[in-house]
């Protein structure tokens, strides 16, 4: 099972994300980094675990604001064997293959996407290489309806995102994770991973990955958790 650690950035820091209230988020504070410069936060999440990859949600982008790119390429620059994901609220064919082009892992979010035509052409722009994340608020799917009726046109890894867990030390959503895993090769949970009490139940259940941030700044998940649960193999 995967540990993927989650960068917020709004206005060029990394901000605490809870439960998709964006208008509300605040620069991190974490034991890992002196501040929320981006960098430094990457390089703590670094010197705590060489994760291999990182999943960026770029909430200006997401908010129809110019995007992170810089701070994106200096995170690049330094890190060069770090995969990102990255959610930028991608919703054309254009903006996808310039990210794919950067060096990027572009993560489509459903609730950036305003019909499945859309999707439908992304996907056969980016070969299918791509990261889905289904946005999921108040029991409502945030997308077109036809992208959860059609599993065939998910890509191998698929996030599994419930935005009202994200932050709120709830727990994941096992009713969310239970409904999409069926039709998931890999699904990857996001939103209310407290502690490793969480990591193993996920890891019992299947799931092949989970987006962390909060538990990593608190030091509730560190090296001993993460060793021990990346030693427990993805099960359909």
């Amino acid at each position: 099972m995967e540990i993927i650690p989650v960068a917020d950035l709004l206005d060029s820091r990394v901000v605490h994300a809870r439960r998709g209230d964006r208008a509300n988020y605040r620069p991190i504070r974490s034991q890992l980094c002196p501040d929320s410069e981006p960098l430094a936060v990457i390089d703590g999440l670094l010197e705590l675990y060489p994760f291999r990859q990182l999943y960026i949600a770029d909430l200006n982008a997401i908010q129809g604001r110019p995007s992170h790119r810089s701070v994106i390429q200096a995170i690049r620059h330094r890190h060069p064997h770090l995969e990102i994901w990255l959610d930028a609220a991608i919703r054309d064919c254009e903006t996808a293959q310039a990210w794919q082009e950067l060096g990027v892992c572009c993560v489509i979010g459903s609730e950036s996407l305003p019909d499945i035509e859309t999707y439908t052409a992304i996907s056969a722009s980016l070969n299918r290489s791509f990261v889905l994340s289904l946005d999921f608020a108040r029991g409502v799917f945030l997308g077109p309806a036809e992208l959860l009726r059609q599993p065939d046109a998910w890509p191998s890894h698929v996030i599994a995102m419930n935005l009202d867990r994200v932050g709120s030390d709830s727990g994941p959503d096992l009713a969310l994770l239970h409904s999409l895993k069926i039709n998931a090769k890999a699904l990857y949970a996001a939103g209310g991973v407290r502690d490793e009490s969480d990591l193993l139940m996920l890891a019992g259940n299947g799931i092949a990955g989970a987006l962390i941030a909060s538990a990593l700044h608190t030091g509730r998940i560190g090296k001993f958790e993460i060793d021990a649960i990346q030693g427990y193999p993805h099960r359909k």
